[in-house]
C-alpha cells in the first residue's frame, strides 16, 4: 500500500517516588505523536523510527494507533477510536484535511510524514522558533499508589490549557494475522492506552492527583503500563493546539 492519506500538507499553526528529573524537563525539545495502523504497509518504517527516537531523552514519543483502516481485513489490536478523533481534530485545528498514516504531529502544531526523520527534526526546529512550545516545567511523580502532577504558574501570555494523563506501554510486539502486513511481527513503542483528563489549567499553579489503580482499562491491565505521560495542551480536545508542557514518569 502506498502511504495512505486524505491530504498532506506540512501546516504550522498556533511503588517508590519517581519524578521526572528537572534537567530532562528543561531539556525537552518536542512531543512527537505518531498516528499509525497495523493495517498500513507504509507504517512499519515509521514504527521502527519511533523506536529509535524514543532513545532520545529530549523527545517525548507516543504511538497512537488508529482504527479507520480496520476495514482492510485486520482489526488493529491497539487502536483507539479516540486516536482517530484526535488526528481529525488536529486537522480541523490546522485548517487542512491532512489525515493519513503514518503521520507525526510535532508539539501539537505541525505534521509531517512519520517515517521521515529529517522532516521530523525540521518540524521540531520550526515549532520551537514559531510556536514556542513546552514553556511550562511540568512535574509528575508516582508514590504511595498515587500519581501527582504539578503545573506551575504561567510563564508567558498563554494562560489556558487542558491537562491530560496517558498510561503508556513501552514496547508491544504484535503478530499481524491478515491484511497488508500479514505474517509480520511488528513492535510498537510507547503506545498510548487511554486518555484521562485531569482538569483545566488557567495560568495559576495547580496540583492534580490520581490513584494508580484508576489507570487500568477494559483491554489492558496495570501490568501492561510501564510509564505515564502528562500533557498540558492549549485548546480544547476538539481543537487541540500547542503543547505547553509535558513530562513522564515510570509507573513501577
Amino acid at each position: 500500500m502506498k502511504y495512505r492519506h486524505i491530504a498532506f500538507a506540512a501546516a504550522l499553526i498556533f511503588g517508590t517516588a519517581a519524578s521526572i528529573p528537572a534537567a530532562r524537563a528543561a531539556g525537552l525539545r518536542a512531543v512527537i505523536e505518531l498516528f499509525t495502523s497495523q493495517g498500513c504497509s507504509s507504517c512499519p518504517a515509521a514504527d521502527k523510527l519511533m523506536g529509535k527516537l524514543a532513545g532520545d531523552p529530549t523527545l517525548l514519543t507516543m504511538s497512537l494507533p488508529v482504527d479507520y483502516w480496520d476495514y482492510l481485513g485486520w482489526k488493529d489490536t491497539l487502536a483507539l477510536h479516540a486516536h482517530s478523533s484526535r488526528q481529525r481534530a488536529y486537522a480541523e485545528a490546522r485548517g487542512d484535511r491532512a489525515v493519513y498514516t503514518p503521520q507525526v504531529v510535532v508539539n501539537g502544531v505541525m505534521h509531517v510524514l512519520g517515517s521521515d526523520r529529517t522532516a521530523i527534526e525540521d518540524a521540531i526546529a520550526k515549532t520551537d522558533s514559531v510556536a514556542k512550545p513546552l514553556v511550562l516545567p511540568v512535574a509528575i511523580s508516582v508514590a504511595d499508589g498515587k500519581i501527582v502532577v504539578n503545573v506551575p504558574d504561567a510563564k508567558d501570555a498563554r494562560r489556558h490549557g487542558e491537562v491530560w494523563l496517558c498510561p503508556i506501554s513501552g514496547k508491544v510486539p504484535v503478530t499481524i494475522g491478515r491484511g497488508e502486513n500479514r505474517g509480520r511481527t511488528l513492535t510498537y513503542t510507547n503506545v498510548v492506552r487511554n486518555w484521562v483528563k485531569l482538569g483545566e489549567w488557567n495560568g495559576k499553579a495547580e496540583t492534580f492527583t490520581l490513584p494508580v489503580t484508576n489507570l487500568a482499562g477494559d483491554h489492558y491491565s496495570l501490568k501492561d503500563i510501564d510509564h505515564v505521560v502528562v500533557l498540558v495542551q492549549g485548546g480544547p480536545d476538539a481543537k487541540p493546539g500547542v503543547m505547553l508542557g509535558a513530562a513522564t514518569a515510570d509507573l513501577h
